[in-house]
């Protein structure tokens, strides 16, 4: 697995439900956010761009442990791993603040994909920059 990569996020009263706790889907938002900074936002575009390759979720695994609730200032704890060439996954974990476990724990499964959704390498550019952090 790579280094931990940190990333806070804000829940807003516009993340809840009814009760008050953070709606489960929006959790993939906030993972998918935490993935772009790794990555980095302006290299994926120009990937795609210049490429014709991005990324995709292949396949993904939540476990919601505590809920998450309006106005918490949450740490979003990161790491990855290269399985083959194509395939990246990543450990994301939500963490409330002064928890002694994880609210939220998510694996997911990314491929990179050309834009005939082919499957591709990922390029060794991309993986170099995620090293880097």
């Amino acid at each position: 697995m790579s280094k931990v990569f940190h990333h806070s996020v804000q829940i807003y009263y516009e993340d809840t439900d009814h009760s008050g706790v953070v709606y489960h889907p929006n959790f993939l938002k906030y993972f998918e956010r935490v993935r772009e900074h790794v990555i980095d936002c302006k290299r994926i575009a120009k990937l795609w761009e210049e490429q014709g390759l991005g990324f995709a979720v292949y396949k993904a695994n939540l476990i919601f442990q505590d809920g998450v609730e309006f106005s918490d200032v949450c740490d979003i704890r990161t790491q990855y791993r290269l399985d083959g060439q194509y395939k990246t996954i990543w450990r994301q974990e939500l963490w409330r603040p002064n928890a002694i476990k994880a609210a939220v724990i998510a694996d997911i499964e990314m491929v990179c994909m050309n834009r005939e959704k082919h499957l591709r390498p990922i390029p060794k550019e991309i993986i170099a920059a995620m090293d880097a952090g």
